[in-house]
Parts: structure tokens; C-alpha cells; sequence
């Protein structure tokens, strides 16, 4: 699964708008902004999905889901695990 934060922040590392990343991945602008516009997980049709996914990847974006280790062994960025409380 892919967050909306993890698009918006595949976008910025790659410097990229939402135009650029809807004619590289082959989605309507529109769906990208559904999508980046949805709260946290994105929901869409799952070929979508994938053709975003591997429009990051091709382009050397690394996304990587909760727990998962990056193999790719290039920079970047990921959160923290929330401390618990108290």
C-alpha cells in the first residue's frame, strides 16, 4: 500500500508535479489529485496503483510500507516509530 504522503513526498524527491508524475505513470491528473488528496492509505483501482508505483520506481524512488527494510541502499527519508505514550 501507498500513503498520500508517501506520493507527495515521492513527488518532491524527484522534483516533480502532479502533471509530470500523471504523464509519467500514465494516470489522469485527476486521479493523481483524488489520490494525493485522500487520507493516508490511497484507495483507487488497483491497476492505477500500480502504474504509479512503478512510474516512482522507474524513476529510483524506493516507497517503503511500515516494519519493511530498504534494500536499495541510496538515501532517504522515513518516520519514525510513534513513541508510546507515558
Amino acid at each position: 500500500m501507498i500513503t498520500s504522503a508517501q506520493m507527495r513526498a515521492a513527488r518532491a524527491l524527484l522534483g516533480i508535479d502532479q502533471r509530470q508524475l500523471a504523464e509519467l505513470s500514465g494516470v489522469s491528473l485527476p486521479t493523481i489529485q483524488r489520490m494525493e488528496a485522500s487520507d493516508g492509505t490511497v484507495r483507487c483501482v488497483v491497476d492505477t496503483l500500480t502504474k504509479v508505483v512503478e512510474a516512482f520506481d522507474a524513476a529510483g524512488i524506493d516507497l517503503i510500507g511500515d516494519n519493511a527494510t530498504s534494500s536499495g541502499g541510496g538515501r532517504g527519508v522515513r518516520f519514525k516509530q510513534p513513541k508510546s505514550p507515558g
